[in-house]
């Protein structure tokens, strides 16, 4: 009989088994989720503000709300819950008139927003590199 396996054990288990290539896998859900364009901006912004150079800071959710041009309310309340749900922010309620609730990344947060962040400084700089091909695309296949 073999020996029993502790939590540790099995997630390390777990994580050597895991396979974002099949459906079925956890991972894959979780790329899912976390490939969204606001979980990469929302990420982005608590990681370093709205201009990408400050550090790691709490926002407010109205001033979330402002640095994420067309986010619905109902959009942004929707990831935050997510993000928080899985470990990725963290919620913190201060009970003033009117409430204060702000947002900060979590350590777990912070290492995806390395990645994220470079996601959205990766599509601003070659955003034009992007354009530019899509229109010799679309000229090269309406002539033929």
């Amino acid at each position: 009989m073999a020996a029993p396996t502790t939590a540790a054990q099995q997630r390390t288990q777990n994580r050597d088994n895991y396979n974002a290539f099949l459906a079925a896998c956890p991972s894959h859900k979780m790329l899912e989720r976390i490939s969204g364009k606001w979980v990469t901006l929302i990420l982005s912004a608590l990681g370093s503000g709205p201009d990408c150079t400050g550090e790691p800071r709490p926002m407010r959710y109205s001033e979330l709300s402002r640095i994420l041009a067309g986010v619905s309310q109902k959009m942004l309340t929707q990831t935050l819950r997510s993000l928080e749900r899985d470990g990725l922010v963290s919620r913190t309620v201060t009970p003033t008139v009117p409430v204060t609730v702000s947002y900060e990344l979590t350590e777990l947060g912070l290492s995806l927003h390395h990645m994220m962040r470079g996601l959205k400084v990766w599509a601003e700089a070659h955003m034009d590199d992007v354009d530019t091909s899509r229109a010799a695309y679309d000229h090269a296949t309406a002539v033929n």
